[in-house]
């Protein structure tokens, strides 16, 4: 699928620019929309990636980071098979405006793009779900995130399809897993948002720290 046909599904792809997105979803989250839109478009990726996470783990008293929670589909998903020691950090104050009660330890405001101030080694498990795709969050931030999670923890996350090789997640999975600084233990294309044929790459990886 080229550029243009993935840009043209949906047209918060053809932002660019922070100031940009953070505009777009604050209309977007007017009357609730965009989690009208998610039903609607049977937005499926905050069930396939809890599914796979739930494979590799079975403590329920992990610390979790949903990181790029949005409006707390996949906290929702995590609450639902009894996860609860969750937090929450989003780029968008607006999307985090419409996150339901009692899902989340604790929610933030924050950039994934720039250095987090998690101190090294928090949690247990990091899922970031819809966040790497166009003029969101760039390949980079995968080495801070790898960075607060803890030696033998799982990070799992989607890529939009479109953005794989643009954005370099191709590259910087190779040289993560080149580095052993984890071991990919899924990887797989995702149906990701169905009724628009957008389709992400999932990823889970253990952490492997020396």
């Amino acid at each position: 699928m080229t550029k243009k046909d993935t840009i043209s599904k949906l047209p918060i792809y053809k932002l660019q620019t922070p100031e940009e997105v953070l505009e777009y979803y604050k209309h977007w989250t007017d009357n609730n929309k965009y989690n009208k839109d998610m039903v609607e478009w049977n937005y499926t990726a905050p069930k396939e990636t809890v599914a796979v996470v739930k494979k590799y783990t079975s403590n329920k008293n992990f610390k979790i980071l949903d990181a790029g929670c949005g409006t707390g589909l996949v906290g929702v998903e995590l609450k639902k098979f009894g996860y609860s020691h969750i937090d929450g950090v989003d780029f968008s104050q607006d999307m985090l405006d419409l996150v339901p009660q009692d899902i989340y330890r604790n929610l933030q405001k924050v950039d994934l793009n720039v250095d987090l101030k998690f101190r090294d080694n928090t949690y247990d498990v990091i899922i970031c779900v819809g966040t790497f795709t166009y003029g969101h969050v760039k390949a980079h931030a995968l080495d801070e995130l790898i960075r607060i999670t803890k030696d033998k923890g799982l990070i799992c996350f989607t890529i939009n399809e479109g953005i794989y090789k643009e954005y370099g997640f191709d590259k910087k999975i190779k040289e993560l897993s080149d580095s052993k600084f984890w071991n990919v233990k899924e990887f797989f294309k995702s149906n990701y948002i169905t009724s628009k044929d957008v389709r992400a790459w999932l990823c889970l990886a253990e952490i492997v720290k020396k």
